[in-house]
C-alpha cells in the first residue's frame, strides 16, 4: 500500500478529532451544519457521518473552512500532507457502481455523472472488509483524491447490491432528495447546465402563459400545462433536427438514418420506445410523431382553483391553496375565515410551500401577512422585514432555492429512468392503470 495511501487515513482522522474538540465558531458552525443537514433525509447513523464527514470537506467557518483551520493548526505537516488535505476539498458523495475488481482497489462509476473512478480502500482492515464485493454491486459512500490517478474512500459505505433498473431509478432519486448538494459533485458544467434549464423553462413559461402566475380550475390548467409540454417537446425535437410533423420514415428517410438511429433520438426527447415502434409499423405515411400526454395529478384536476408559478431559480410551483391564503390576507378579520389557522400552519411546516412563495406574499400583502403572523406566532413585535427569513428556517425551508424538479438532467440518466418507466410498464399485469411517476429525475 502506497505511503501517502496509508497517510490519508490517519490525517482523517486527525482532521475529524480537530473539529470535534474545536470550541467557539468551529463548533457553532458544525453544530449549525448539522442541525440543517439532519432536516432532509432519514437521520440514521450513516447519514449522520456523511453530514459530518462533508461538513469536514466542504463546510464554512466565517471566510475559512474546517481544512484551512486544519493545516493552520498543524505548522508540522510536510508538503505532501498539506497537499493532500488540501485536495480534499474535491471531496463528493455519489452512487458508484463498481465495474472492476482490482487486487487493491475498484473500479466505480459514478452513477450521477457518468464519470469513472480508480479507489482504494487506505486501509488493509478495509481492503480486506470490501473483498467480498462483486461487479456490478451498488455503493453509497464519499471519495476523496490521493494523487491525479487514483482516489480512496473518505467515509464507510453503505451496499446496495445489485440493483435493477426500477430500483437504481428509485436509489437515485432517494439520494437526490438527500444529498442534493452532491448531486452533480465532480461535475459542475453539468450542475451549470441543470441551472441553466431552469432559467429557459422560465423563459418559455412567461411566453405561453404572459406571466408568470396563472390560477385557473384544475381541469383547465391540466390541459393547458399539456399544451404547454407539447409545445416544448416539438421544440427539442427541432432542436435535435427532427420534423414533428412529418412521419418518421420520412424523418429517417431525409436525414439517412436507420430505424433504430431515429428512435433512440426520439425517445430522448418524449416519445416511449413501443409508440415508436408502432409508427414505424404503421404503413400510413401520414401518421405524425405521438407527444407524450402530460396529466396532473388527480387532486391538482379536481382542485375548484389551482395557482402555477414559475421562477428561473426556484422553478414551477402547483398551489391549489394560493387562492386561500390570498383570500385570508384580504379579509378584514382573517380568523374569521374557516380554517385559516390550519392552512397557515400548513404553509410554514409543509415543505411544498417553499420560501420564494412566502416572499411574493410578503411583497403583495406586506401589512396584512405581518399582522397575521403577528397573531398566529403571538409575537406582536414580529417585522416581516426583517423576522421572516429567520422564521422560515426555523420551520426548516432553505432560504436559497435547490435544483427543482424541472432542471435538465443527463442523458444518461434520463435514458435509465425512461427504460426503468417501461420495465415496470410490461411488469404490471395487463388491464392495470399504467402511470407513469414525474418523480424524480424522469423530466
Amino acid at each position: 500500500m502506497d505511503v501517502i495511501l496509508e497517510r490519508s487515513h490517519q490525517l482523517k482522522q486527525d482532521l475529524t478529532d480537530f473539529v470535534y474538540d474545536a470550541e467557539g465558531e468551529l463548533a457553532q458552525a458544525l453544530e449549525s451544519y448539522a442541525a440543517l443537514k439532519s432536516r432532509r433525509g432519514s437521520g440514521d447513523n450513516f447519514q449522520q457521518e456523511l453530514i459530518i464527514d462533508s461538513f469536514l470537506t466542504e463546510g464554512q467557518v466565517g471566510d475559512s473552512s474546517p481544512l484551512d483551520l486544519f493545516l493552520q493548526s498543524d505548522q508540522e505537516l510536510s508538503e505532501l500532507e498539506r497537499e493532500l488535505i488540501q485536495s480534499w476539498h474535491r471531496t463528493f458523495s455519489g452512487l458508484f457502481a463498481i465495474t472492476k475488481i482490482l487486487p487493491d482497489g475498484f473500479e466505480l462509476r459514478n452513477w450521477l455523472t457518468d464519470k469513472y473512478y480508480t479507489v482504494k480502500p487506505n486501509t488493509s482492515q478495509k481492503l480486506n472488509e470490501m473483498s467480498r464485493l462483486k461487479e456490478g454491486e451498488i455503493l453509497l459512500t464519499r471519495i476523496s483524491p490521493v494523487t491525479d490517478s487514483y482516489w480512496t474512500f473518505f467515509s464507510s459505505y453503505t451496499q446496495m447490491g445489485k440493483l435493477g433498473k426500477p430500483k437504481l431509478a428509485v436509489a437515485i432519486g432517494n439520494f437526490k432528495d438527500n444529498y442534493k448538494d452532491n448531486l452533480y459533485g465532480d461535475a459542475p458544467d453539468l450542475l451549470q447546465e441543470a441551472w441553466q434549464s431552469v432559467g429557459i423553462y422560465h423563459q418559455q413559461f412567461i411566453e405561453f402563459f404572459g406571466t408568470d402566475e396563472v390560477t385557473l380550475p384544475g381541469y383547465q390548467l391540466n390541459k393547458k400545462i399539456g399544451e404547454f409540454q407539447e409545445i416544448l417537446t416539438k421544440k427539442r425535437l427541432e432542436e435535435a433536427g427532427i420534423d414533428p410533423s412529418k412521419s418518421l420514415g420520412d424523418v429517417a428517410q431525409e436525414a439517412g438514418l436507420g430505424e433504430e438511429e431515429i428512435k433512440a433520438v426520439a425517445e430522448e426527447f418524449g416519445a416511449d420506445s413501443q409508440t415508436v415502434s408502432q409508427m414505424f409499423e404503421k404503413k400510413n405515411s401520414s401518421s405524425k410523431m405521438v407527444m407524450p400526454k402530460v396529466d396532473l395529478p388527480a387532486e391538482l384536476k379536481k382542485a375548484e382553483q389551482v395557482t402555477t408559478m414559475s421562477h428561473p431559480r426556484w422553478g414551477q410551483m402547483f398551489l391549489p391553496t394560493y387562492s386561500k391564503i390570498k383570500t385570508i390576507l384580504e379579509a378584514d378579520d382573517w380568523q374569521s375565515v374557516e380554517g385559516a389557522e390550519k392552512l397557515i400552519r400548513f404553509y410554514l411546516e409543509d415543505k411544498s410551500i417553499n420560501a420564494f412563495i412566502w416572499h411574493r406574499l410578503a411583497q403583495q400583502y406586506p401589512t396584512q401577512l405581518e399582522k397575521v403572523l403577528q397573531t398566529f406566532l403571538k409575537r406582536p413585535n414580529f417585522q416581516l422585514s426583517n423576522d421572516l427569513d429567520t422564521l422560515l428556517q426555523e420551520n426548516n425551508k432553505p432560504i436559497e432555492p435547490e435544483l427543482p424538479e424541472i432542471a435538465s438532467v443527463p442523458i444518461h440518466l434520463h435514458n435509465l429512468f425512461q427504460e426503468a418507466l417501461m420495465e415496470v410498464s410490461k411488469s404490471k399485469p395487463k388491464g392495470k392503470s399504467q402511470k407513469q411517476t414525474t418523480k424524480g429525475f424522469g423530466k
